[in-house]
């Protein structure tokens, strides 16, 4: 229920003057079309993208050299000869057609307004409450208002141009593409920019786009006429645009972007700024107001936001946190619509050619990291274009494992694109690492325990079995220790001291063994739960007796591969041997507490201050820790002014992360460790307050989602719980860790293991501990721990007692 201190609070994104650079622009998006707001009184610009704008066309890109020459490479990493096997790998077995193509703009629309120079009083704003920009100034005593949305209800970039005055709107307005051989027309009273999409490593672009405006005057009048939509005089003007592909899906391109473009355009046309707006943000808040996160007044409101973040170091601004964790939900909302596709490195915001890594999917941490904030923040909708990219590259990856491994099965290497290419790309320091399917095995699994949905469980069965099938089938027995193993891989994208620092190429890489636990333990709980493929559960209960352990290392740490070769000087910003603290849960102070403590000891050593998504990442492994000032320590680093692209990491002015360059993932892990800072269910348990900061004295938070099917709304004072109340979907035990007493009806203090099914944690194997090792004794804080029996669509209250 919404209180007056929750209408008092105001979301938003402001600054006093326009945009000069792309990353000071403001994002909208509705999942389909992203949109770049600078905010130019003289001539607007608003870069443009449609998310299946892409170079190239449908392909895959297996190396089928690379069935002769993966066995070669492993005989080489078992004789210990690693940089020959990469050197080896890198030219016989990696992708050679394509390394994957990427993400691209479409262009700008540009607004000119003759003038508009001699501007004062200048604002712009992205408003977190209502999905849109506004821009404000004063030009000869009279005040000039524009409000842009990318509407989630009409499938358009919508412009309204208004004025203190009647009769004070003139502009010209037209549309520009990077793009070459564009052309431009008008059709009756439209505009059209048509293309298509780029050569890219030898394969020719297929994408055929348009994009068509028009535009609705009040009062004074418009013509078109040469690619130009000229307003005169009017009272208010409210520009429409639509953009539209021939993509279908991944394999097929026979989409009519003409009619597409024309159908969308010609649906808004039916319905007013005002319309669109109200329904648009009926869609908006439907998903934004699941989730309110509360940690005090705003005590900097009169301060821009760039100036907030250049501060935040002196002035701990506790609500500028709370307005970045909705900025990373309200980013989510915005690049990853039901029906689409997911968001890629950059969301779906992109103004070049030719981006970063291409923008493309990079499945050895980023893609997943975007999906971080996805259950736990109330937005398990937004999950499913992921859920349908895992589908794609399963049927892509069969023939990818057929060609490369000679397996059954399907595999994933460290990157893919809007083709679902499934080979392993760029060279094999970063590309020669088969396990991207596992770790996105891992999203479907936990969807499940969110949402306690057997139905889906169902469906997602065959690709989590098919891809541990394809693991099954290429591991290997390693000659030193006897361990089942990956090989060739390698620790994103990490060298290793077993070749002097030229080599990423080893045998059983920590992050492989625990990604697989993962796997095939899914597998196992999912066959039993569905009651079919005992012999294959059977079957991997034994496989996975024959895996390697994790291991402490000589110096206390997590051994980040097989051998121990970490360095206690090592800050490369991968920290890919740590997954198993977080995001999986094989890692616990009150399980493994060897294994914590040494985690604990690699995350120290490995340094706070890194790439944005290291350093996303980061806050949410310290959250796992239990140490909510080390995690808040690193929301401070991420909340680093970044103005260029010589510093490393941190914020552009506009919220955006910067690794640098822009890359969406460290928006999305740290508003996930956010919320992990303030609950954590993965555990056997679902923990309140687990790594509060000493300085978020008060808060509260509401709608946030526990596995288990559970959402919680709850509030701390003097930094403990105070109350909370739970909203049981599904039922069942609903069992909680507490760093204070609490009280309640039906609860009673829990013994023996949590009898909700959902809650049953995977059992790791004894870790080997170096003799010269020095671990510390895990000191945990004094908890509570309770059990409530709870009923499907029922809720409950607890209070601090």
């Amino acid at each position: 229920m919404q209180t007056v201190a929750d209408e008092a609070r105001i979301y938003k994104l402001w600054y006093d003057e326009p945009a000069q650079v792309w990353t000071e622009a403001l994002p909208l998006g509705n999942g389909r079309l992203g949109a770049m707001v600078y905010g130019t009184p003289a001539m607007e610009n608003i870069q443009l993208n449609e998310e299946t704008l892409w170079a190239g066309r449908p392909n895959n890109n297996a190396n089928p050299n690379a069935l002769e020459y993966i066995p070669k490479v492993r005989q080489l990493v078992f004789e210990g000869k690693y940089l020959e096997a990469q050197t080896l790998a890198t030219e016989k077995v990696m992708a050679k057609t394509n390394s994957g193509m990427p993400y691209q703009s479409f262009g700008h629309l540009r607004i000119a307004f003759p003038g508009h120079t001699r501007y004062t009083d200048y604002y712009r704003e992205l408003s977190l409450d209502s999905a849109r920009t506004v821009v404000c100034y004063t030009v000869d005593g009279v005040r000039y208002r524009r409000e842009t949305i990318t509407s989630l209800a009409d499938q358009v970039v919508m412009v309204r141009l208004s004025a203190s005055r009647p009769g004070m709107i003139t502009c010209n307005a037209h549309l520009t593409s990077p793009h070459q051989d564009v052309m431009i027309a008008s059709e009756g009273d439209e505009i059209t920019l048509s293309g298509v999409s780029s050569w890219h490593e030898g394969l020719k672009g297929k994408v055929l786009f348009q994009g068509r405006m028009a535009v609705r005057t009040q009062g004074g009048h418009s013509s078109c006429a040469d690619g130009v939509l000229a307003v005169e005089k009017a009272d208010e003007a409210t520009f429409y645009l639509s953009i539209a592909t021939n993509f279908v899906n991944y394999k097929d391109i026979t989409g009519n972007e003409v009619e597409r473009s024309k159908n969308y355009l010609h649906a808004a046309l039916k319905h007013s700024y005002r319309q669109s707006l109200l329904e648009h943000l009926a869609i908006y808040k439907s998903y934004m107001d699941r989730v309110d996160l509360d940690l005090g007044p705003d005590r900097y409101a009169d301060v821009t936001t760039d100036m907030r973040v250049q501060n935040f170091r002196e002035t701990q601004d506790d609500f500028l946190v709370a307005t970045y964790f909705r900025f990373g939900r309200y980013l989510l909302i915005c690049s990853s619509q039901p029906g689409g596709q997911p968001a890629n490195l950059q969301g779906i915001w992109n103004d070049k050619l030719f981006p970063s890594w291409d923008s493309k999917y990079t499945c050895n941490i980023n893609l997943e990291m975007n999906y971080w904030p996805a259950e736990v923040t109330n937005l398990s909708e937004l999950h499913q274009p992921l859920m349908q990219l895992i589908s794609e590259v399963s049927e892509t990856g069969r023939e990818t494992a057929k060609t490369m491994y000679g397996a059954e099965g399907w595999v994933l290497h460290h990157n893919t694109d809007i083709w679902r290419v499934t080979g392993a790309i760029d060279k094999a320091p970063s590309g020669l690492w088969p396990t991207g399917g596992a770790w996105l095995c891992r999203h479907l699994w936990e969807r499940y325990l969110y949402t306690g949905d057997v139905g889906f469980l169902r469906t997602a069965y065959p690709i989590m079995k098919e891809a541990a099938k394809f693991f099954d089938q290429i591991m290997v027995k390693e000659p030193v220790h006897n361990w089942l193993v990956v090989c060739p891989s390698n620790s994103p994208e990490n060298v290793h001291a077993g070749s002097k620092g030229k080599s990423t190429t080893a045998p059983g890489c920590t992050m492989d063994n625990q990604l697989i636990f993962d796997l095939w333990n899914q597998v196992i709980t999912t066959a039993r739960l569905l009651n079919t493929d005992e012999t294959l559960a059977v079957h991997y209960e034994q496989r996975l007796r024959e895996m390697a352990p994790m291991q402490v290392g000589r110096w206390g740490q997590l051994q980040e591969w097989m051998f121990d070769w970490d360095d206690p000087k090592d800050v490369h910003r991968h920290i890919s041997h740590l997954y198993g603290l977080f995001p999986s849960n094989q890692i616990s102070p009150f399980r493994t507490p060897e294994l914590w403590d040494a985690a604990r000891t690699s995350l120290i050593h490995r340094g706070d201050p890194s790439t944005g998504w290291s350093m996303g990442w980061k806050v949410c492994l310290w959250a796992r820790l239990l140490d909510g000032d080390h995690a808040y320590k690193l929301i401070t680093d991420q909340l680093t002014l970044v103005r260029n692209e010589k510093k490393k990491g941190g914020t552009y002015p506009n919220l955006f992360d910067a690794h640098p360059p822009f890359q969406i993932d460290g928006n999305f892990g740290c508003t996930a460790g956010i919320a992990e800072m303030l609950m954590q269910s993965h555990d056997g348990f679902v923990y309140l307050l687990p790594a509060l900061p000493a300085n978020w004295k008060e808060g509260r938070i509401r709608g946030i989602k526990a596995r288990g099917g559970f959402e919680l709304d709850f509030c701390w004072k003097n930094g403990k719980l105070d109350k909370l109340t739970i909203y049981s979907s599904k039922g069942g035990n609903f069992r909680l860790r507490t760093l204070t007493p609490v009280q309640g009806k039906g609860l009673k203090k829990a013994r023996g293991e949590n009898p909700n099914a959902i809650y049953e944690v995977p059992q790791v194997m004894e870790p080997v501990v170096n003799k010269e090792a020095k671990l510390h004794e895990v000191k945990l804080k004094k908890t509570y721990l309770y059990d409530l029996n709870t009923k499907a669509g029922e809720s409950y209250t607890i209070a601090g007692r």
